[in-house]
């Protein structure tokens, strides 16, 4: 199942759904007040912290993982779950076993609601039995036994079918529950008991005083009274819901009660793009209103009142109520005695592992918000108090250092991770300078126009810059990573979802809280939100209406698996960091060891260092080619000989596997060049297109090898640890990218940006600047109006 949310009034995930993946959920938005954020996007905040048992209504669950925490429960049963398949009596298996699953729920101390139907197929097994009794008895006395056989069951109206067979199955429910100790109460309403605010007020008084009790309501529309069906006119509004189907009551109840989860159980798996039965109908794990016109509804069941069309349309106004949404299929017989309890424990329920019987809704209230957040200068000042406090103030109550937040055992992890997951002094002071800089640059980044043209007279066009969205970042343990990017998504206007590494889960929950509290002091404290799972990271990456760019930073196993998964989101970022340096035959021999050093040694985990040395022929056996092995034994880097290396060796290291390895450790191959441009070609061909040096005192063989490799950054007597956003100026870094389109290398602030154009016109038509028209294009350059920079 798959949580999602309604996003609306920015918070940022607002407007668009957030879904979590094979479930249906939505969430109502909380508008940031006008005069707070200008510009403003539109989405409904997305929940992605834990939401505790007693938390406030109004906002839904926005992930499986969450639903554990589900207080007050309605369960709706559909008419095809709970009646037997010659829709004449119920499916006392079926029901017998949702009672069991309510009870267990119920006594784990949860409120539970049953909206059931069942009473018209209850009272027609009942009704039948007594005319044919009646009929047989009749037939006997007047026409003999021989004629039993051709008696004809007259068509039975549904009211009195309903009256027949309400306490029967009343009692039904009662005999089950009393099995578990609970004791249920029976609740007849029609749509008058909603919209009559004096009998609104009594139905609530009494279920609450039920729930107060620990008496599971059973509600049901009294089909006995029940008026014809009115004009479609109902669920066209936040505050108009006709109660003319169990889907309908199911909804109006979960909102008038302010419960935590509906879940509504069918015969089918969930939400299809087109009838279940068709031979290409295809399960829709997220869903939003936005997506309705792609979805073609089937008719009802064979025996309910409203079918799918009537559950979305209930779903979505319950979500927009803040109420959480499942709709789960209850029928069928290898997950119906389970799935109820699956549900809200946040298990990913499943027929098979492909097949889900549940679907998440995501609603958005409106369409018509910004994009983006605008007004940087509210909150680009993000150099929140986590940059200047001490790393003791950075605590919670009760909690380890930050830089023993972990929870693997610290004798069982390797140095460089040990060290990428601590917080010193030092890293904290460099964070602060980072956060200022992102600051200082990102005055004017959205909104900043970039190229204005007069197409014709009165008539001008601008290209200005624009958030990308939603981010997906997925950083490596390296918890200092969720400050720079949250800085550097807020600054440039975009919403931000961030899963960090499991080693450093307790840093980053500080890290977060101290995000939040600097946000909030401009009304945006969602705009960053935790992702807690892999499972939720597989979940968020089928939704390409909701994010709008995924940024995987860690191995190249990660980034491949994330791009595999990506269903038609953009990933950005490096499959591996290869990195090359060249030493050629006109390098200084000080220069060579040095900076071959810095970019093997420094930090060999990172993905900018050195992976493969390339050496020039000519400089085999002399002092310099001596000082950098010495200088790779005392520093104990493992070397690995490239083919052409090891053939010029009598005793050389092992021969290297592959000459594309990433080692992320103290390792490093080494290969034999003849030329620059034999460089060049080895860069190209075992490269990854991340940082590639060359180390020489020539000039122009530099340029030359500046000019002709083809990677996001190429450097000339510097080290590869210099490919890195901070050190750029950038600030910091949401990752590196080695794509082509778009960002290019350390990608900061620029590069989370986006354009659109914006015309100008007065009454201009294109059939104007026919041949035949009366206007001609101009496309004169205009000056761009300076940023401001103070």
């Amino acid at each position: 199942m798959l949580s999602q949310v309604c996003r609306s009034g920015f918070q940022p995930f607002n407007q668009r759904l957030l879904p979590w993946a094979q479930s249906t959920a939505l969430s109502r938005s909380h508008p940031v007040q006008p005069s707070t954020i200008r510009n403003v996007r539109s989405w409904s905040n997305i929940p992605f912290i834990t939401v505790p048992l007693s938390r406030a209504h109004g906002k839904s669950f926005a992930h499986r993982s969450e639903l554990k925490h589900a207080k007050r429960i309605v369960v709706k049963l559909g008419s095809a779950v709970v009646t037997r398949g010659d829709e004449c009596g119920l499916a006392l298996g079926r029901l017998a076993s949702i009672v069991e699953q309510v009870s267990v729920l119920q006594n784990q101390g949860r409120e539970m609601m049953l909206v059931t139907s069942g009473a018209v197929a209850f009272g027609k097994q009942r009704l039948r039995h007594e005319i044919l009794l009646s009929q047989s008895v009749r037939q006997a006395l007047h026409s003999g036994q021989n004629q039993l056989k051709e008696m004809a069951i007259p068509v039975l109206e549904a009211r009195a079918c309903a009256a027949a067979g309400q306490s029967g199955l009343m009692a039904l429910y009662e005999a089950m529950f009393t099995q578990y100790s609970i004791c249920a109460a029976q609740i007849l309403v029609t749509n008058l008991d909603f919209h009559d605010e004096q009998k609104r007020r009594n139905l609530n008084g009494t279920l609450h005083e039920l729930l107060r009790m620990n008496i599971v309501p059973i509600v049901n529309t009294n089909d006995a009274v029940v008026p014809p069906a009115e004009p479609n006119s109902d669920l066209q509004g936040v505050n108009v819901i006709s109660v003319k189907d169990n889907d309908s009551l199911a909804a109006r109840l979960a909102v008038e009660m302010k419960t935590d989860l509906l879940i509504v159980l069918s015969d089918v798996e969930g939400l299809f793009d087109s009838p279940p039965g068709s031979d290409d109908a295809k399960l829709i794990d997220t869903f939003y209103p936005g997506d309705q016109q792609s979805v073609t509804f089937g008719t009802k069941s064979r025996v309910g009142m409203g079918g799918m069309e009537a559950k979305v349309k209930a779903a979505l106004w319950a979500l927009q109520g803040g109420t959480s949404v499942v709709i789960a299929n209850g029928s069928h017989p290898k997950v119906s005695g389970h799935v109820i309890t699956d549900i809200v424990e946040g298990k990913k329920v499943g027929l098979t592992r492909n097949l889900t019987v549940t679907s998440w809704f995501i609603g958005r209230c409106s369409t018509t918000e910004p994009r983006w957040l605008g007004r940087q200068d509210l909150i680009l000042l993000y150099n929140i108090a986590l940059a200047t406090r001490p790393v003791g103030q950075l605590l919670l109550p009760r909690s380890p250092p930050l830089s023993s937040c972990i929870f693997t055992p610290p004798g069982r992890l390797a140095p460089p991770l040990l060290k990428r997951l601590s917080l010193s002094t030092s890293k904290l002071n460099s964070l602060a300078i980072g956060l200022r800089q992102i600051a200082a640059s990102s005055q004017d980044s959205v909104g900043r126009v970039l190229r204005r043209i007069r197409v014709a007279k009165n008539l001008e066009l601008e290209q200005v810059t624009v958030p990308i969205g939603v981010l997906l970042v997925i950083f490596e343990s390296r918890p200092d990573c969720l400050p720079q990017v949250a800085a550097l998504a807020i600054a440039s206007g975009n919403g931000l979802l961030l899963k960090g590494g499991k080693e450093a889960a307790h840093s980053n929950r500080i890290l977060h809280v101290l995000t939040q509290e600097a946000l909030s002091i401009h009304g945006v404290k969602e705009a960053v939100q935790l992702v807690n799972t892999r499972e939720e990271v597989e979940d968020l990456c089928r939704l390409d209406k909701m994010i709008d760019l995924i940024i995987p930073r860690g191995s190249s196993q990660l980034v491949r698996d994330i791009q595999k998964a990506a269903k038609g989101i953009p990933v950005m970022g490096h499959s591996e960091g290869i990195c090359h340096m060249y030493v050629d035959s006109e390098a200084s021999v000080d220069k060579a060891s040095r900076l071959v050093r810095d970019s093997k040694c420094e930090y060999p985990a990172a993905c900018n260092a050195l992976e493969t040395l390339l050496i020039h022929r000519d400089l085999l056996r002399t002092p310099l080619f001596d000082q950098i092995i010495d200088m790779l034994r005392v520093e104990q880097v493992k070397i690995h000989a490239g083919p052409k290396f090891a053939s010029y060796l009598t005793f050389s290291p092992s021969e290297v596997k592959s000459l594309r390895t990433e080692y992320g450790d103290l390792e490093l191959c080494i290969e034999v060049v003849d030329s620059v441009q034999e460089a060049i070609d080895h860069i190209h061909k075992y490269g990854s297109s991340h940082t590639d040096v060359i180390v020489t005192e020539n000039e122009k063989t530099a340029e030359f090898f500046l000019q002709h490799v083809d990677s996001a950054c190429v450097f000339w007597n510097a080290s590869t640890r210099f490919s890195d956003g901070y050190r750029f100026g950038l600030g910091a870094e949401v990752g590196i990218s080695t794509s082509r389109i778009h960002a290019r290398g350390p990608v900061g602030l620029e590069g989370l940006l986006t354009t659109k154009w914006l015309l100008r016109g007065q009454d201009h038509v294109v059939s104007d600047f026919s041949e035949h028209g009366t206007l001609k294009y101009l496309h004169e350059n205009l000056p761009v109006p300076q940023s401001n920079t103070n």
